[in-house]
C-alpha cells in the first residue's frame, strides 16, 4: 500500500514539475534565468506579465484565440448534436460508411487543409478573422464532438423518444427539454475536447491569421530576436496560456468523469 501511494506520488511530481518550472522562469529576470539554475527565484519579479497586460500585442493574443476558440466550441457542438441524433436514432444507406468518412477527417493532418483554406478565405474575405479559424477547426471537431454524443445518445432508450412523441410533444421541444438534459455529460465532453483541440493547434490559426486575428500561440514567437531569446516573458505566456484550459476542465470535470464511465471518451 505504502509502495504505491509512493509511486502516484512521484508520478504526481513527474507530472508537475514542468508546471513548476514554468511558473519559477516566469517570475525571474532573463540574466538569472540563463546564468544559474536555480529552484526559485532569487530576484523576483512581476515585469514578465507586466508586459503582457500591458503591450496590445499580447494580450490581444489571447482574445484573438479566446473569439475564435469560444465560435468554435459553439459552431461544433452545435452542427454536431443533430447529426449524432440522426446517426444514433436512424438506419439509412451508407451510414456506417459515411460515420467512418467523418472520423477520417480527424485522422487528417492540418497541414493537408492549410493551402485550401488559405485561398478560399481569402477569395471571401474571412482571411485573418476569428471566424476563419473558427470554420476550419471544425473540419476536426465536428466529427469528434459526434463520435462523443453519439455515444452517448444511443445510451438513451429510444422509448423516451416514442413517448414524448405521444404525448404531444414537438421535435425541437422534446429535444430542448427532454433529450438534451440527458445527455448534459456528453455535452460537456464534446465541448471540453473541442475547446482544447482548437486551443492548442497552432498551424492553421497561424497560417489563417496575420495581423488583426493572430492567435497567441502565434505572439509568442515574438520572443525570439537579435537580442536572443526573451526567456521570462515566453514563460509568463505559457503560464497564462494554461489557464483558460484549466479553468474549463474546472468547470466540467463531473462531466468529463461521466463521459469516461458511460460515453466514447
Amino acid at each position: 500500500m505504502r509502495g504505491g501511494r509512493a509511486i502516484i506520488l512521484l508520478y504526481l511530481l513527474f507530472l508537475m514539475l514542468p508546471i513548476y518550472w514554468l511558473i519559477n522562469m516566469s517570475f525571474k529576470t532573463n540574466t538569472e534565468i540563463t546564468s544559474v539554475m536555480t529552484l526559485w527565484p532569487h530576484t523576483l519579479t512581476f515585469d514578465n506579465y507586466k508586459k503582457i497586460f500591458t503591450d496590445p500585442s499580447w494580450y490581444n493574443g489571447y482574445i484573438n484565440s479566446l473569439k475564435y476558440v469560444i465560435l468554435n466550441t459553439i459552431l461544433s457542438v452545435g452542427f454536431a448534436l443533430p447529426a449524432a441524433y440522426a446517426f444514433s436514432r436512424y438506419r439509412f444507406l451508407g451510414d456506417k460508411h459515411l460515420f467512418f468518412w467523418l472520423l477520417s477527417n480527424r485522422m487528417a493532418p492540418p497541414a493537408v487543409f492549410a493551402l485550401p483554406f488559405f485561398n478560399l478565405y481569402s477569395a471571401i474575405g474571412l482571411f485573418d478573422t476569428p471566424w476563419a479559424v473558427a470554420l476550419a477547426h471544425c473540419l476536426f471537431n465536428v466529427p469528434l464532438a459526434v463520435w462523443i454524443l453519439e455515444g452517448f445518445m444511443s445510451g438513451v432508450p429510444r422509448e423516451i423518444d416514442e413517448t414524448a412523441a405521444i404525448d404531444g410533444y414537438s421535435f425541437p421541444r422534446f429535444f430542448l427539454k427532454i433529450f438534451t438534459p440527458l445527455i448534459a455529460s456528453g455535452i460537456g465532453v464534446a465541448a471540453f475536447f473541442c475547446f482544447m483541440f482548437s486551443w492548442v493547434e497552432l498551424l492553421l490559426a497561424r497560417t489563417l491569421t496575420s495581423v488583426n486575428a493572430k492567435p497567441i500561440a502565434a505572439t509568442m514567437t515574438r520572443t525570439v530576436s537579435a537580442a536572443g531569446m526573451d526567456w521570462g516573458v515566453l514563460a509568463a505566456a505559457g503560464v497564462l496560456t494554461l489557464i483558460p484550459g484549466a479553468l474549463v476542465i474546472w468547470f466540467v470535470r463531473n462531466y468529463i468523469a461521466k463521459g469516461f464511465a458511460l460515453g466514447r471518451v
